[in-house]
């Protein structure tokens, strides 16, 4: 998990359009739900629950959930969970449609600016060895690979990657991250 040094939270942020549509960032609410397990039910094997979503939002001290909204509908959620300085980038999803236009990388800066916000030093995740656009977009946030979980991913026997990312609290990463910020575009910054 990885949440960053204490820095302003960033507001929600709008997203270039689509179909004249603005894109926003904000927090998961429990009405979400159903939209986000649609998504997880369409892209994921093994989509988690209505009630596991339901459980980690009432977990608001050590959770975090974004979801990314165009036209009043989710099309995408980020979660990561925060312990003793770290955070555990959860899960990660956009709906199909609207893949390819960087709404996922939006929610994962957000995601990890909330955490560094939180206090984290370090971030991990694990991710699908075979899921390279995925594995792209971490390594572009300096995850990097640590180790294999073998059969990771129980129902399609995949191995899951282990990536981590240590010293986000760093002005050095505070760097990186407004690098991504200009190349993500407006309703970034900080």
């Amino acid at each position: 998990m990885a949440r960053f040094v204490t820095r302003r939270k960033p507001a929600a942020r709008p997203l270039p359009p689509r179909d004249g549509e603005t894109v926003e960032i904000a927090p998961m609410r429990r009405a979400d739900v159903g939209r986000v397990v649609a998504i997880e039910r369409e892209i994921f094997a093994e989509p988690w629950s209505a009630a596991l979503y339901l459980a980690e939002l009432a977990n608001r001290a050590t959770r975090r959930y974004l979801v990314a909204r165009a036209g009043g509908e989710v099309v995408g959620y980020a979660g990561c969970m925060l312990i003793v300085g770290e955070g555990h980038v959860t899960t990660l999803g956009v709906d199909t449609a609207w893949q390819g236009r960087k709404i996922g990388a939006r929610l994962l800066w957000r995601l990890v600016a909330e955490a560094r916000d939180a206090g984290a030093t370090a971030l991990t995740l694990e991710v699908r060895v075979a899921n390279t656009a995925a594995r792209r977009l971490y390594t572009w946030f300096g995850f990097a690979p640590v180790g294999i979980r073998k059969g990771y991913y129980a129902q399609t026997h995949e191995d899951g990657l282990i990536m981590w990312v240590h010293d986000v609290d760093s002005a050095l990463y505070g760097a990186r991250l407004d690098a991504i910020a200009e190349v993500l575009g407006e309703g970034t910054e900080r």
